[in-house]
């Protein structure tokens, strides 16, 4: 029928297709993510305030999809809460 066997690690809608053992390595992109968007914040005067409003609009958004169809290891949840 030409269909094809494919082993299934790539990305689908933003997500990993196939979670293994090894969630944290698989969801250590989600912390590189909010670390760039850390630093690209770096260079603006922010008041906390305005820091406060990027953290809770942007920030929070990056995690939350992917926790709305994963549970997330612990360890992940705390280095992202250690970053912002």
């Amino acid at each position: 029928m030409g269909v094809r066997h494919v082993l299934g690690t790539g990305i689908y809608l933003g997500l990993p297709s196939m979670i293994g053992r090894k969630k944290r390595d698989i969801f250590a992109y989600i912390k590189d993510r909010v670390w760039k968007r850390i630093n690209s914040w770096r260079g603006r005067a922010l008041s906390k305030a305005g820091k406060e409003v990027m953290i809770k609009s942007v920030l929070q958004a990056i995690p939350s999809y992917v926790m709305s169809v994963y549970l997330l290891p612990e360890s992940t949840i705390k280095d992202i809460e250690r970053m912002m």
